[in-house]
Order: C-alpha cells, then sequence, then structure tokens
C-alpha cells in the first residue's frame, strides 16, 4: 500500500488525548458509518470532518480500493478515525472463496474496531448498485455476524425494508427479530432506519433492548435527488413530530451518520446534511441532541470520548 505522506506530516496535529474542537455553540458530532473510495485521500475526509463539526468517523472501504486503506486511515488519525471491516461487493453476495481471505487480511489490522454494513436486502440503484439478497442464515452473512459478536462489535445490519415486497418483508422482519431474540446483549444497528416508518421502529424499539437506528439517508439533502422510500425523519429542518416522540422515549437508541459512499458525497452534499443535523440536535433537549450526536456512538463502538 502507497504511504500517504503528507498526512503523515499533518497526523501529528490529530492529537493523543481523544479531543477535537468545535465551533462554540454547536455539538460535537460523531460520524458513525461512511465509506470511502479512490479519489477521498485522508487529508480530504479531515478537512471536510473539520468544517462539518464532525470530530471522530467511522470508515470502511468499498469499490476498487485497498481494503486496508481504512486501516491507514486510522493509524494517521487514530483520535478521528475508526477502521470498520468492510464485507460488501460481490465476494460476499456471491461467497466466493477469497471472501474469508479479505475478511481475514482486514481482521489482522488492529486499527479495525468496528465492523461496517452487511448488506442483507439491497434494492437495485440505478446503474450503481446492483440488487442484493443475501440471507442472514447463509454462510457469508453468519462469518460476518460471528465476527461482530466475538469482537463485541455493534452488527449492522442493511434491510431496505420498505423496498420490499410484503413476503419478502414479512420474512426478513422474522429473521431481523429472530437474531435479536437469539443475541440481546449484543447491539444491532439498523443502518438507513431499515427504511422503517415511526411506528414500525417504535414497535422494534419496545421490542428489543438491543436494537438502534443509524439515521444515514433519513434526511432531505440526501433523499431529495432519490426515488428509493427512505425513511423521512425530517420535516422541515426539524425532525418530525412522529419521530420526535420516537426519538424522545428512546433516546439511547438513534445514533448519528451519513454514510458516504461515492467520491463525490465528500463535498457538499456531506456539508450540507452535517448543517441541518446540527440545527436539528440543536432543537432537541442537550441531553437527547448530544446522546445522538455522539454519545451513543462513543459508548456502543468504545470510541474516543468527546469533550466539547
Amino acid at each position: 500500500m502507497k504511504t500517504i505522506a503528507v498526512a503523515a506530516l499533518l497526523s501529528v496535529l490529530a492529537g493523543s488525548a481523544g479531543i477535537h474542537a468545535v465551533a462554540a455553540n454547536s455539538i460535537p458530532m460523531v460520524d458513525a458509518h461512511s465509506q470511502i473510495e479512490p479519489g477521498v485521500p485522508v487529508e480530504k475526509v479531515i478537512s471536510l470532518m473539520d468544517k462539518a463539526g464532525i470530530v471522530h468517523s467511522i470508515l470502511a472501504t468499498r469499490g476498487r480500493i485497498d481494503h486496508l486503506t481504512a486501516a491507514e486511515y486510522a493509524r494517521l488519525y487514530p483520535d478521528r478515525i475508526t477502521a470498520a471491516v468492510r464485507t460488501k461487493g460481490r465476494v460476499f453476495t456471491e461467497n466466493k472463496p477469497n471472501f474469508r481471505r479479505m475478511l481475514d487480511v482486514q481482521l489482522a489490522a488492529p486499527e479495525f474496531r468496528a465492523m461496517a454494513e452487511v448488506i442483507l436486502w439491497h434494492a437495485q440503484k440505478g446503474t450503481k448498485a446492483p440488487e442484493q439478497v443475501v440471507a442472514l442464515a447463509s454462510p457469508q452473512a453468519q462469518i460476518a455476524f460471528n465476527t461482530a459478536l466475538t469482537r463485541r462489535w455493534p452488527f449492522v445490519p442493511h434491510y431496505e425494508f420498505a423496498a420490499m415486497g410484503n413476503a419478502a418483508r414479512k420474512q426478513r422482519m422474522e429473521e431481523l427479530e429472530g437474531a435479536l431474540r437469539a443475541h440481546p446483549d449484543h447491539p444491532f444497528a439498523l443502518i438507513h432506519m431499515g427504511q422503517l416508518r415511526a411506528d414500525a421502529a417504535a414497535r422494534l424499539l419496545d421490542a428489543h433492548p438491543n436494537v438502534h437506528f443509524m439515521v444515514s439517508h433519513s434526511n432531505p439533502v440526501s433523499t431529495r435527488a432519490s426515488g428509493q422510500p427512505w425513511t423521512q425523519l425530517f420535516e422541515g429542518e426539524r425532525i418530525a413530530p412522529e419521530w420526535r416522540a420516537v426519538i424522545d422515549n428512546h433516546p439511547d437508541r438513534f445514533i448519528l451518520n451519513f454514510d458516504n459512499v461515492f467520491a463525490e458525497h465528500w463535498g457538499d452534499f456531506y456539508l450540507d446534511q452535517a448543517k441541518l443535523w446540527q440545527r436539528a440536535l440543536q432543537d432537541l433537549p442537550p441531553d437527547i441532541a448530544n446522546a445522538i450526536a455522539h454519545g451513543n456512538a462513543v459508548r456502543l463502538w468504545k470510541l474516543p470520548q468527546v469533550v466539547k
């Protein structure tokens, strides 16, 4: 892997106290799941995090990039970046022999301290992202799941419930709830809110103390150009009333993340979402705002403590 010389020189600026300054009157934010691909150097990531008020990011790789790049970024900025083990790709969906090798290479690096999303049901997204359907009981998904269990990392299943047909939705919800019941002490974090509505999310939260929701692709900045049935958490620049009620009842179960996927997401798309979330968080009681913005992620992934 190529050494990132400029970043190495700059890494001294990251410090070692687990503390990063944020703008006055702003709430420190953690991005609990985003992705890097070719064209996203570490200098750009750190610069955008600084502009966005993101004190820490959990990063995985995607596309044609060395799987250990996330670990290299984390070595350079240990107080700003945590590397997440990647599973996604055809090697996973098709359970190719090199899937296990890809996983083992990452698990051997100490900078990997999280598991990135595990794609279990993913709808077609134009020409960039094909449909992917993998049962949790499949051999490759069980390898990923058991890795998260063994390492005591939150398991991040990717289900798009709203995009499924009725039969698939029922089957996959039973699959998810069976796992939640079988492992009641292990945290599960549904990325993209699982594409669930407030009533369905509330039912899961009430029934399963170990289920959490990651809020990526649930705000108007990220969904306005999408034809997908994403969850809509917002009404204008505030959390929608039906979601506010659910969050007020379960403030320890919602996790801020942005899930940048493509290189073009690392720019205004990222900054605009961060601004929107900062405004929305300011509207919440401080304890709830801080829990969503950083507290829940720090607790679940054992990240450096955030000090304002």
